[in-house]
Parts: C-alpha cells; structure tokens; sequence
C-alpha cells in the first residue's frame, strides 16, 4: 500500500493583512516634533522671577518727617505774646514816667511864691501895717495861689505820667496778640511746609516705584520671551496646510510547521514503496 501526499500540502497558508498609516508629512512632522523637543527643554528649566521692590523713603519724606518731630515751633513767640498780655494786665506804673524835672517846677514854684510873700512883708513894714489883718489876707491869698499853683503842675505832670503809662499798656496789650498770632503763624507755615516736602517727596518715590516695576517688568519679558518664540512657531505650525503621507504594511502568508513536518515524512515513505519490487 502506498500513500501519496503532497508535499507540504498539510501547511495551508494564512490569509495576508496590511496596515495602513496616516501621517503627516515626513518634512512637517520633523519639524512638529524638534519644537516639542524645544519646548520639553525649555519647561524643564525654571524661570527666575523677579522679586518685588518697594522704594524706599525719599530724602523730602525724610526731612518732611524730621520736621514734623521737632515740635514748639512758635512756642517762643507765643510766650512772648504772653508775657507781653500779662504786663498789659497789671496796674502801670506811673512812677516811672514822672517828669524828672517835674519837682524843679514845683519848687520854682514855691520860690516865686515865698519871693512874693517877701515883698508883701517888706511893702507892709514901709507903710506901718505890718503885721495887720491886711498883710495877713494878702499872705494867705498868695499862698493859696502859690499852692494851687503847685497843685496844677503836679496834676499836669501826674497826668501826663498817667498817659504815657497807659498807652505803654495798650501797647504791651497790642504786642502780645500780635506776638500771639506770629507763632501762630509761625506753626502753620511750619505745616505746609512738612506736608510741601511730603508731597514732593511721594512724587519723588513714585517715580522710584514706577523705575523698579519697569525694571521688573522688563526682567519678567525677558524671561518669558523664549516661551513667545515657542508660541509664535506653534501658531505657524498650527495654520500650516496639512500633507498627510500613507504608509502600507503588508504581512506575507506564513507556513504551518507541523503540515511541513507531516509532508516531508509521508512523502518519504511513499518514495520508500515506490522503490520496492512488485510481487
């Protein structure tokens, strides 16, 4: 008996399969990806930010403040003034502003007076009557005249006295409100003159803040400018026309091992037969 088979006909073949692809463009997708690798490298660095800074005071705010801490500007002037209100409220002294001269008029006075009352006795001896009752009226006549006399120049000269010490009062009355209101005045240009170099010098350091927040500002552009390059070829890359490619794999149809195996020992044993004699 002899059996024939084919050889290898126990391994059919398994049916071919192909995968197809869709890609971009070799060129474009190249590209895509150096600028991912150029934006993985980039992100992994990190970015130094800037700190913030503030300005500090500036020499007006400064001299602004040291003036506003030396207090009692005025404070001399206003004592002063004070002083000067409470003279102003005292009894003057009149004394003071008696004619120096005033007791040499009285005492001229009193001379005249003493010379006349000499010559009434001396004119009462030549005519017999001295020492009557008409030589003693005309006596007390001029010797009231003479005290009277005497009494109008004081009273003048008191008066007087009186005048100037009165209107050295009104004065001191006048210079103490007026000392008063100076350091009054005094106090309030010391003021705006703390609050004019406080507010030049807030201009002064906002001009300052303004300096550092652009410095900062311009640190941060810098730091981030790698970034706008990324995005910058990214929008490019974004709005470029697409070109796909397609890409064919295909399996070719693969042999059973176990038919091959199979085939190979039928087929040797049928050759076997074949070469025996025929009885």
């Amino acid at each position: 008996m002899s059996f024939l088979f084919g050889g290898g006909g126990a391994g059919q073949p398994t049916g071919q399969s192909s995968v197809v692809t869709q890609r971009e463009a070799p060129e474009i997708e190249a590209r895509k990806i150096s600028l991912y690798d150029q934006a993985a490298q980039l992100a992994s660095s990190p970015v130094s930010i800037p700190a913030m800074q503030v300005a500090g005071l500036s020499g007006l705010e400064r001299a602004g403040i040291s003036m506003a801490g030396q207090t009692g500007v005025g404070a001399g002037t206003v004592t002063s003034g004070i002083g000067a209100l409470q003279r102003s409220m005292q009894a003057p002294n009149i004394s003071q502003f008696f004619n120096p001269y005033q007791q040499y008029v009285t005492q001229e006075i009193g001379r005249q007076g003493q010379m006349m009352q000499n010559q009434l006795g001396a004119q009462a001896i030549q005519a017999g009557a001295f020492g009557g009752g008409r030589e003693g009226v005309q006596q007390a006549e001029l010797q009231g005249r003479t005290l009277e006399a005497m009494g109008r120049a004081q009273q003048a000269g008191f008066g007087q006295a009186l005048s100037a010490a009165q209107q050295q009062q009104a004065q001191q009355l006048a210079a103490g409100q007026a000392l008063g209101q100076l350091g009054a005045q005094q106090q309030a240009m010391r003021l705006q003159d703390i609050q004019t170099q406080l507010r030049a010098g807030a201009l002064e350091r906002g001009i300052g803040q303004a300096t550092l927040d652009a410095q900062r500002q311009t640190a941060l552009q810098r730091a981030y400018e790698p970034y706008q390059r990324i995005e910058f070829l990214k929008g490019i890359m974004t709005n470029l026309p697409t070109a796909q490619s397609t890409i064919t794999s295909t399996t070719a149809p693969g042999s059973n091992p176990l038919g091959q195996t199979l085939g190979a020992g039928l087929g040797a044993y049928s050759a076997y037969n074949m070469a025996q004699p025929q009885g």
